[in-house]
């Protein structure tokens, strides 16, 4: 097979410059275009196989040169960069075709792994290591337009070449081990394994020997020898995730390890040498904790080295759209469903949320809502009816032209419409009494709707 072409339309000459030495050393043939014109030329005299282009470019908008291009090979994968990123040139992207849209900075190896992956077909990155196979299904390391989020980005990728001890509080939902395998991807032992441990889910027990192996014999059960994960972990990363859950007893075993970079199985003889870097995860308040008699002060502070401290989403609702699309796009090509955008009304109604479960929990009710829409719009009806809109609400926008009586009337309507005829679970949307409802219906003469229950 013949080496894949790539077409780099960027007008920065030190861009132009990484992206061709880069790419050109995995064996792929570059042509370099520093404005649209360029390169919708060499578009014309030969195929490429994908195009990496700049959203801002002196002639023209990346966008348009979007459409151009999708209008001459449909098929042919467009990734978008910018360094002036927004929700809404992000959303755009997607909706105009763009296979990905990324925000610079950005590492080489990232925009390595979007090409291969662009030019597999694929829309999600398949990690050559194995102890990737685990993380989460985003064709980015990091989805936000929040300035603080990229802020943390940046910081991430400047100490990640270090060995120093990173601590990352965040609510649940956050994206705390997204953060903590990025970290890793960007560092020197990326090539190292990443073994996170998850300290909440385990039994104090078995925390211990989890954590640092024991030895045949070493207690009932303990029918061999079992590698515990700091030294699974050596020459790469270990993430102890919600390591606030962790007892104090294992909270000073941990401050040995990190003072002495070595661990002692439990029955063994003597210590195991070990090469890691930790980061740590926690959804608690640690200095609360500390003053609880519930966390080592040592610790923290040796932990503590650099602190990481994501906002959730809901401080953070330019993100929404940005998310809400993205996840759009993996799961209908995941489930095979033609669902290609997602209504106004229905974002607007996103952005209003609480979000208490965060990015999780967002990611998890656009999979509903694929899996429940028949339509290629996705809208308010598709998400659970706990999830639906105040209906008042709801029928005084599309209807600003009536009457208050006609309006509640029409709110009445709808209710019962919705139930199925159901007096009681209407009364209930409604915010009313059965015996309210009983007396609207027959003020209004409105009598009995098919099927009604009673």
């Amino acid at each position: 097979m013949g080496k894949r072409s790539l077409l780099v339309v960027e007008d920065d000459p030190e861009m132009r410059r990484t992206l061709s030495e880069g790419l050109s050393n995995n064996g792929y043939m570059l042509q370099l275009a520093e404005n649209a014109g360029a390169a919708l030329r060499l578009f014309e005299e030969k195929p490429f196989d994908l195009v990496i282009s700049d959203v801002q470019l002196p002639d023209m908008n990346g966008l348009n040169l979007l459409d151009a291009l999708k209008s001459k090979s449909r098929h042919t994968p467009v990734i978008m960069m910018t360094g002036f990123g927004t929700v809404k040139n992000a959303v755009e992207a997607m909706k105009k075709g763009a296979f990905d849209f990324i925000l610079k900075p950005f590492s080489l190896k990232i925009m390595e792994q979007l090409v291969e992956s662009a030019l597999q077909g694929s829309t999600i990155i398949k990690e050559k290591n194995a102890d990737f196979l685990n993380k989460p299904s985003l064709s980015l390391p990091i989805i936000t337009q929040d300035r603080r989020m990229k802020e943390i980005i940046h910081l991430c990728q400047r100490i990640a070449a270090s060995k120093a001890t990173v601590l990352i509080q965040g609510e649940s939902g956050t994206g705390k081990e997204l953060f903590a395998r990025d970290i890793h991807a960007q560092s020197q032992r990326n090539q190292g394994p990443f073994v996170a441990v998850n300290c909440a889910s385990l039994p104090e027990t078995l925390l211990e020997s989890e954590l640092f192996g024991h030895e045949k014999g070493a207690f009932t059960g303990a029918i061999g020898r079992k590698i515990g994960k700091f030294e699974l972990a050596h020459r790469g990363t270990i993430l102890l995730d919600e390591i606030g859950e962790m007892n104090t007893f294992l909270q000073a075993k941990i401050l040995r390890v990190l003072q002495e970079s070595e661990v002692d199985r439990i029955g063994g003889n003597h210590p195991v040498p070990i090469d890691i870097r930790v980061i740590a995860t926690t959804n608690r308040n640690l200095e609360t904790s500390i003053e609880k008699g519930e966390f080592r002060e040592d610790l923290y502070y040796r932990l503590n080295v650099i602190a990481l401290k994501l906002s959730p989403l809901r401080e953070r609702p330019e993100d929404i759209e940005l998310l809400a699309v993205h996840f759009l796009k993996e799961f209908s090509e995941n489930y095979r469903r033609p669902i290609d955008s997602i209504s106004e009304t229905a974002l607007s109604w996103l952005k209003k949320q609480e979000w208490r479960g965060n990015v999780r929990e967002l990611k998890n009710r656009i999979e509903r809502a694929v899996l429940m829409a028949n339509k290629p719009i996705l809208d308010i009806k598709d998400f659970s009816e706990d999830d639906a809109p105040d209906p008042k609400m709801q029928i005084e926008n599309d209807l600003p032209s009536l009457s208050l009586r006609e309006m509640e009337q029409n709110l009445i309507f709808k209710a019962l419409e919705k139930t199925e005829g159901n007096r009681t679970h209407a009364a209930k949307i409604l915010g009313i009494s059965i015996r309210t409802l009983r007396n609207k219906l027959n003020e209004y003469k409105m009598g009995l709707l098919p099927g009604e229950l009673s």
